[in-house]
């Protein structure tokens, strides 16, 4: 059987790379004694893939990993096992079993939505949140994406699916996956350049809300949507 964990990452773990999520959740299964499915050969692992990455630094409350189990309980006591296991700042959220045919997370993904706030004694927040429907509203909003091996003028408007003002914090739910992947800091460098102040890192605080894929209409929907709770 193979099940979708999704699992929420914040305060000091923020600060944890994501081959260091993958160990750390390996050794939670084992611990937890969970009776999850190896790989054959000479270096056996656990057959276990992530969903889309979560950049240093970035918090998060919708994250995702699905897991090829050997056998399973329910969803309610594998959490709580799981859960037994954990540092602070580091949660499982729920557990559902895969239907038959689904897809991997890490190839279904197709969007994620964040909150930007602002840290204090870098930028005037209201600069910004004055200036997001002007910014979201242009026709275009070009940037420079740098890639290994080549910069290039790239249009991100189509991929940024919405932008708004929540609770005096940026909004955005933007395209994420292996092909149009565009990240937060990305559109918050764009909108620094539209207000002609420099872009500093520091000054943003990032915290992913979901991650989504698209069902048979089209639409975008939570990466559980492709499973059931196992009773």
């Amino acid at each position: 059987m193979k099940i979708r964990i999704k699992y929420a990452k914040t305060g000091v773990l923020r600060y944890i790379g994501h081959l260091d999520v993958m160990r750390y959740y390996q050794k939670a299964i084992r611990r937890a004694e969970l009776d999850v499915a190896y790989s054959q050969g000479y270096s056996p692992h656990q057959l276990i893939t992530f969903a889309a990455p979560l950049g240093l630094g970035v918090t998060s409350e919708g994250e995702y990993f699905d897991a090829e189990m050997n056998s399973v309980s329910s969803s309610e006591d594998m959490v709580n096992r799981l859960n037994a296991q954990m540092a602070d700042g580091m949660k499982v959220i729920d557990i559902v079993a895969l239907r038959e045919g689904a897809k991997t997370a890490m190839a279904v993904v197709a969007g994620s939505d964040y909150l930007i706030s602002f840290r204090e004694g870098y930028v005037e927040p209201s600069l910004f949140l004055s200036n997001v429907k002007a910014f979201y509203e242009q026709e275009k909003i070009e940037v420079m994406k740098v890639t290994k091996t080549r910069e290039t003028l790239m249009d991100i408007k189509p991929f940024i699916y919405a932008m708004d003002i929540r609770d005096s914090q940026i909004y955005m739910l933007l395209s994420t996956g292996s092909v149009d992947n565009i990240k937060p800091e990305l559109v918050m460098e764009a909108m620094c350049r539209y207000l002609d102040i420099p872009y500093e890192r520091m000054a943003f605080m990032v915290h992913r809300l979901e991650t989504y894929m698209r069902n048979d209409s089209g639409e975008l929907v939570s990466l559980l949507e492709a499973g059931d709770p196992i009773k």
